[in-house]
């Protein structure tokens, strides 16, 4: 796995957002890109992963983007494939690209799953909890009066985060979700929750409105991608046997 930049920010604040359950992720990530201004400014290569690339309205959407944002001087590692069993290469790649640039933070984006009596009306309600491993960001948590996770099973690239990053400050917003995806509801709890961390000024509200367009559009690229994978298999298969 290779970290690619042809620009170097520093001092940035790195966020990472994948698909997981109810895709919070990707959606919340996918959100913040649209929303605000962000260049790409490299990609992660994984050269065992499946050749495949996603085109959408004529432009190509990198499988593990890396992206700028030079107002707030932000930047996000999109992946639009979870790549499953290479969460520990795929996290090394990202406390690789915090040490390259110098970062404050990395920020992680994921849902949790919970029943459906489970999830709160309103976003607003608060079905966003966090967690860090940094005393002076467990203080900022506590003034904002976000909630903190108490009790939980964290899986996947979170999970490989959590036990690699050591003294790096690492902070995870996770969000309530129902096992159906995708959950734009559940990411606009993560929007807003990031708002008062990063006082991004990014309304979550479009969010709800275009909650359908939005999840049409990464259950297209995403169903694509899973046909890629399985086509991809199958002829590896063919050609072996």
């Amino acid at each position: 796995m290779e970290v690619r930049l042809n620009k170097k920010p520093k001092n940035v604040t790195l966020i990472e957002g994948f698909p997981g359950i109810g895709l919070i992720g990707t959606i919340s990530t996918e959100f913040l890109m649209e929303h605000m201004k962000f260049e790409q400014i490299g990609k992660i290569i994984f050269d065992d992963a499946p050749a495949i690339v996603a085109i959408h309205k004529g432009k190509i959407i990198e499988p593990l983007g890396i992206y700028y944002n030079k107002e707030k001087n932000m930047v996000i590692v999109h992946g639009l494939n979870m790549m499953y069993g290479n969460e520990w290469e795929l996290s090394i790649a990202i406390l690789e690209l915090y040490t390259k640039l110098n970062a404050r933070e990395v920020i992680s984006i994921e849902g949790v799953g919970a029943q459906e009596q489970e999830i709160d009306e309103s976003v607003k309600d608060g079905s966003v909890f966090y967690y860090t491993n940094t005393h002076a960001i467990e203080l900022k948590m506590k003034h904002l009066a976000l909630n903190k996770l108490q009790d939980g099973i964290i899986m996947g690239l979170t999970s490989a985060l959590i036990l690699k990053s050591g003294k790096i400050p690492l902070t995870c917003f996770f969000a309530k979700t129902h096992t159906k995806l995708p959950d734009s509801k559940a990411a606009a709890g993560i929007i807003m929750a990031l708002d008062k961390y990063l006082g991004l000024a990014v309304d979550y509200e479009p969010l709800l409105k275009q909650a359908q367009e939005f999840e049409d559009k990464l259950k297209n690229i995403l169903m694509k991608g899973k046909m890629a994978s399985e086509i991809h298999e199958k002829k590896k298969l063919d050609y072996l046997g």
